[in-house]
C-alpha cells in the first residue's frame, strides 16, 4: 500500500493467516481480539489510514480496502440417501439444496469462484422488483439469490435488460418450473450473450 501511495500504482496482495486463537489473558486478547487473524484485519485497517494521511498527492485514488474470507466447506447440502431410502414423506428436505446457515454472498462469492470471477471487483446490491440482486464488476455477474418461489418470468425479464455477461439464480428461488424452463430462453432473447446458471 505504501508503494502504490508513492508511485499510484495498483499492486494488490494476498494474506494468509491460520484462524489461532489469542489467549484471552493476553494483551490482543484485553483488546478483545479473538484470533491472529483478527489482529492482521486491524493492522490492515490502521495501516490504510496511515497511509491516507500521510500521503502527498491530494487527487491520489488510493484504495486501501481489502476483504476477508474464511475457508469453508460448500454451500451446498450434502446428500448421501440411495433412492431406495426415500420416501415421500422426507423428500421435502431436499427441496433446497443450500445449507441453512449460509449467507446470499457465501453463495455469491462461491459462485465467483466457480466462474473465477476476479474477487476484488466491486459489488453493488440493487432491488428490482423487490428481490435483491448482487451486481459485480458492473455487468461481469448478477446474482439472485432469493428463495421460495419468489423469482418469476417478469422479474427475470428486468434482471436481463441489465445483460449481464452471467446470471445466477438460486434452484428454490423460482415461482415453478415453466419459470425455470423459461429463464435461458428469456436471455438468449434479450440478451444473448448472457451465461445462465443455477445452484
Amino acid at each position: 500500500m505504501t508503494i502504490n501511495a508513492e508511485d499510484g500504482g495498483r499492486r494488490r496482495f494476498i494474506m494468509v493467516q491460520l484462524p489461532e486463537a489469542v489467549a484471552v489473558d493476553s494483551p490482543a486478547g484485553k483488546m478483545g481480539f479473538p484470533s491472529i487473524a483478527a489482529i492482521g484485519r486491524e493492522r490492515i485497517r490502521r495501516a490504510g489510514r496511515k497511509i491516507l494521511k500521510e500521503a502527498t498527492n491530494d487527487d491520489l485514488a488510493l484504495d486501501i480496502g481489502f476483504r476477508a474470507f474464511r475457508v469453508d466447506t460448500s454451500n451446498m447440502a450434502d446428500a448421501y440417501y440411495a433412492p431406495d431410502a426415500l420416501d415421500k414423506l422426507n423428500i421435502d428436505m431436499f427441496v433446497d439444496n443450500i445449507k441453512p446457515d449460509r449467507t446470499p454472498e457465501d453463495l455469491l462469492f462461491q459462485v465467483m469462484l466457480d466462474w473465477g470471477v476476479d474477487l476484488a471487483l466491486p459489488i453493488t446490491k440493487q432491488a428490482i422488483q423487490g428481490k435483491d440482486v448482487f451486481l459485480v464488476g458492473g455487468n461481469a455477474l448478477a446474482a439472485c439469490f432469493d428463495g421460495h418461489g419468489s423469482i418469476d418470468e417478469a422479474f427475470v425479464k428486468e434482471l436481463a435488460k441489465q445483460q449481464p455477461l452471467r446470471v445466477v439464480f438460486r434452484d428454490a428461488g423460482y415461482k415453478d418450473s415453466t419459470v425455470k424452463i423459461n429463464v435461458e430462453q428469456i436471455f438468449k432473447l434479450l440478451s444473448p450473450a448472457t451465461e445462465v446458471k443455477t445452484i
